[in-house]
């Protein structure tokens, strides 16, 4: 019988000993849960998980293996895996490879055979902690001092963001989106698509100044990882951009949106991450069953003075999960309506941005005709 090899230490003391799968290194992070039933490759590879060791609750994970289009980022950058029972023999005619092979590609460490369930009651009653995922001779003096002596990140986004801007064309394309990428997930630039948007995405550094020159018919905001007020360049932009360009956000971008309008931000106790989360639609009264996956949240007070108004509440805990401002064109969701993993009854918000670029597109083209007619050059 295979000895256990790997263990994980909170930093409350508490330990945990397993078995590794994935790379054999050994990784300092924030825990977390996630309590999606599937979807444990679009949760590996979503950016947001940066700097974040995730619990998953269902236990059977690896079964159906790793497919190749199933991605949502080209270079995943979680933390690690803690899973209660790995299959390491899928079972599907898609898939390519195994959900080990696929961490030890990336540097990314795994643990199983530990009681998830416990953990994620640890987490829930006392909050998200830093955790080390270790080799099982490590003391647990030692691994609590590997954390203590760890900084804590605050550099995710400029590590997820593309460098360099690229493109994603569609077939009969309607309109021209600039999409912010913080960490953007390929599912949302997907779907743009599908509603007939040439996506641009660029770095998250990118000044409002050369979004302008892009002319385009409006503006995305990616999610991400970290605390959105460390993305201060993204921040500034949107406060350059506002009332300028139709913006939507998603995830992290919701909240930059937020700070962008002078509300404030805050960390959950251990955040939102699942398939199943209720959410209100303060407009319209509807239910949405969401695909979460977020530590901060915008505090509802602080939107009072502000020009935006809540949209969307969480069910479970009162969260706000959507705002807008309707003479900017701006509105965000803090959940996930491209749903990787997850439900697929937002695609409303799609349909809801395509519109205000289209209003936006016949208003600049109605300027630019009246211009024309009146005989106004715009040559200096």
């Amino acid at each position: 019988m295979r000895k256990k090899d790997r263990k994980i230490v909170l930093e409350d003391g508490s330990c945990y000993e397993g078995y590794g799968f994935g790379a054999d290194v050994e990784s300092v992070c924030e825990i977390v849960f996630n309590t999606s039933m599937v979807g444990y490759q679009e949760i590996l590879s979503d950016p947001s998980y940066t700097d974040q060791m995730v619990v998953m609750t269902y236990p059977l994970i690896g079964n159906y293996g790793i497919t190749d289009d199933d991605y949502e980022c080209k270079n995943p950058s979680i933390g690690g895996m803690i899973v209660g029972d790995y299959n390491d023999m899928p079972s599907n005619f898609r898939y390519t490879k195994t959900l080990s092979e696929e961490m030890e590609e990336n540097g990314i460490p795994g643990i199983y055979g530990v009681d998830t369930r416990k953990i994620t009651r640890s987490i829930r009653d006392l909050g998200s902690r830093r955790v080390i995922m270790t080799g099982i001779d490590t003391t647990v003096e030692e691994a609590l001092e590997k954390i203590k002596s760890t900084p804590v990140p605050h550099d995710q986004v400029s590590r997820v963001s593309c460098k360099k801007r690229w493109y994603s064309r569609t077939a009969n394309p309607r309109f021209n989106v600039v999409a912010i990428d913080c960490g953007i997930k390929l599912n949302i630039i997907r779907k743009l698509n599908s509603y007939g948007c040439n996506v641009t995405v660029v770095p998250f550094d990118i000044t409002p100044e050369e979004i302008e020159f892009m002319k385009p018919d409006g503006v995305f905001l990616s999610n991400g990882p970290g605390d959105p007020e460390d993305v201060t360049p993204v921040i500034s932009t949107v406060k350059a951009l506002a009332g300028k360009l139709p913006i939507f956000g998603i995830c992290l971008g919701h909240q930059m949106i937020s700070l962008a309008y002078g509300a404030k931000t805050y960390k959950l106790k251990f955040g939102h991450r699942g398939g199943n989360h209720p959410v209100k639609n303060l407009e319209t009264g509807r239910i949405e069953i969401t695909s979460q996956n977020h530590s901060y949240a915008v505090d509802l007070e602080s939107l009072k003075g502000t020009k935006l108004h809540a949209t969307h509440i969480n069910l479970l805990d009162n969260t706000v999960e959507g705002v807008e401002c309707k003479e900017d064109r701006i509105f965000s969701v803090q959940y996930h309506p491209e749903s990787a993993p997850g439900p697929q009854d937002s695609s409303y918000l799609f349909e809801k941005f395509t519109a205000a670029l289209q209003e936006y597109k016949d208003e600049t083209e109605a300027a630019a005709v009246n211009t024309k007619g009146s005989g106004v050059s715009t040559n200096a």
